[in-house]
């Protein structure tokens, strides 16, 4: 009896601490050559490493030959990310599912909604079902007009991640809109726009704006804060010399371009703008995958990222809720507590040494984690079996 309770307690401490795989879009097409150059452009458009963070989700492909129409049109790569982005729904839809829609139609948000690029609600696909036992693609607005038909399963992983074939692009003429390149973007007047116009005036009056612009080019990935909390932490700010400024502001700035999905798979240790003037200080903050949020933890505060005001390789924009304090400026204090800092430091903390990065990638495995919380359960399980 007890051999048999143990055995049962493993599984279920197994069960509890596994999560489910992951899938990798990558390599479910690469055992399809008819489907290489979509394949492709997930990769270079950086839509795999989005698909496969996500838990739930639904792709559909178009064989070589339709690619080949799309890139007869010789849309900029920017402007090939939204397209792509318009097949990618953010919910399961198997065969089964397909064929038996309630009511026979609905409309389902994709990647180019939840970006943010997509005006107004032309981000939502149309799934009907026709006559004939056909199923039908097209964007909201089509005046009946169905520009694709789904053609079969390529893979499915109940729930998690289904890879269909259409017959054709869904075309749309907001997904094909041109896109300026991140070189043409002007940061200051986008940040200004989106919700983070005090955040570039003190990069503009501090004059450290062009040390953003120059890195645009080969890569670069700013946080930048929302109106409200910048207004709300001036008084701080206010208080730290000019030099304590600018690290500050360099403090919100990676010289690299990250997406948010390479931000979700880093889960570490990542260096800013201001590392190389921090002499013995880091000047770097660590990110957190935290279900569907990003979040970025210094030794003072926890900040989370709230919106995308451009994510175009080289160059990515996010809000985030929160100024980012690092510990070498501002007091350090629990993250847990309230996020306002203590006030100012000498400058001269400093953590240890530690990586500045961590490679650690589990895209495409199986992934393994053990809650506390379950573990408390599982012990306590055991206790009550053979206590």
């Amino acid at each position: 009896m007890k051999i048999s309770s143990i055995s049962l307690l493993l599984l279920l401490f197994i069960a509890i601490t596994t999560t489910s795989s992951a899938h990798n879009i990558t390599l479910i097409l690469s055992k399809h050559p008819e489907f290489s150059t979509f394949n492709r452009y997930l990769t270079l458009t950086h839509l795999a490493s989005e698909i496969n963070r996500r838990q739930t989700i639904t792709v559909c492909a178009v064989n070589n030959a339709a690619m080949d129409d799309l890139l007869d049109k010789h849309l900029s790569i920017y402007t090939l990310k939204n397209v792509l982005s318009l097949h990618v729904f953010a919910d399961y839809f198997g065969s089964k599912q397909l064929h038996r829609i309630t009511k026979g139609t609905t409309l389902t948000a994709t990647l180019f909604q939840a970006t943010g690029e997509a005006p107004g609600t032309s981000g939502y696909v149309n799934i009907t079902n026709m006559k004939g036992k056909k199923v039908g693609f097209a964007t909201e607005d089509n005046d009946g007009h169905f520009s694709s038909n789904f053609v079969k399963s390529i893979q499915e992983i109940p729930y998690n991640i289904s890879v269909i074939q259409l017959s054709n692009i869904i075309t749309s003429p907001a997904a094909e809109a041109p896109v300026a390149a991140p070189a043409d973007v002007d940061l200051i007047d986008l940040m200004s726009k989106k919700g983070c116009k005090e955040f570039a005036k003190l990069l503009q009056n501090t004059q450290i704006s062009k040390q953003f612009i120059d890195l645009m080019e080969n890569g670069l990935t700013v946080f930048c804060p929302i109106d409200k909390v910048v207004n709300n932490f001036l008084p701080k700010y206010k208080n730290l010399t000019k030099n304590g400024q600018i690290s500050l502001l360099l403090y919100h700035g990676i010289p690299d371009y990250h997406s948010l999905g390479m931000l979700r798979a880093k889960n570490g240790f990542i260096n800013t703008m201001a590392t190389a003037k921090g002499k013995n200080n880091k000047y770097d903050f660590s990110i957190k995958n935290d279900g569907d949020n990003v979040k970025l933890e210094t030794n003072v505060v926890t900040a989370k990222i709230t919106g995308t005001l451009l994510d175009e390789e080289p160059l990515a924009v996010y809000k985030i809720d929160k100024v980012l304090q690092p510990s070498e400026l501002f007091k350090s204090q629990s993250i847990n507590s309230d996020d306002s800092a203590m006030g100012p430091s000498s400058g001269d903390d400093n953590d240890g040494d530690s990586d500045d990065y961590d490679t650690t990638n589990n895209n495409g495995g199986m992934i393994m984690n053990v809650n506390g919380g379950w573990f408390v359960t599982f012990v306590l399980s055991i206790y009550l079996v053979f206590g």
